[in-house]
């Protein structure tokens, strides 16, 4: 596995945890995880914590994208795994030029197939999809 996926999976992680105990804050869940998992590498922890910073940081607006795009589900409604997936990837395709959209979608899928159901893969592309054609024309609308 590369050092990004393991990165985006232990984010994944963290967030689901930030979002089953939010009283144990951001820092708090950092450190449980540096303790509990303390073969994780430098380099992956640091990028997963900075997923996790970012996906927090901008959380309103991810949670707004996600929400437009996902007809008939309200967020409370969806599963743990599939929101925090979905907030991961679209943090990437919303907030990091530096990341391929496709790659972000990609991964998103293969850790949706992972840790979610058999309908996750699907549901997650989905949304994802929309919210990248949506950055597409935004940026194209800016160029002109």
């Amino acid at each position: 596995m590369g050092l990004r996926r393991e990165a985006r999976e232990l984010a994944l992680q963290m967030l689901y945890s930030l979002d089953a105990n939010s009283s144990a804050g951001v820092q708090g869940t950092f450190q449980t995880f540096r303790e509990e998992q303390a073969e994780v590498t430098a380099r992956v922890r640091e990028f997963a914590e900075g997923l996790v910073q970012g996906v927090i940081g901008q959380r309103d607006l991810i949670d707004e994208a996600i929400k437009a795009r996902s007809k008939n589900w309200a967020l409370a409604r969806m599963p743990r795994v599939d929101l925090n997936v979905m907030r991961l990837a679209a943090y990437e395709l919303m907030f990091r030029p530096d990341i391929p959209k496709k790659v972000s979608i990609n991964e998103a899928i293969e850790i949706a197939r992972r840790f979610g159901d058999k309908e996750s893969p699907a549901f997650v592309n989905g949304i994802l999809d929309e919210i990248e054609a949506c950055a597409k024309t935004e940026i194209t609308s800016e160029e002109q």
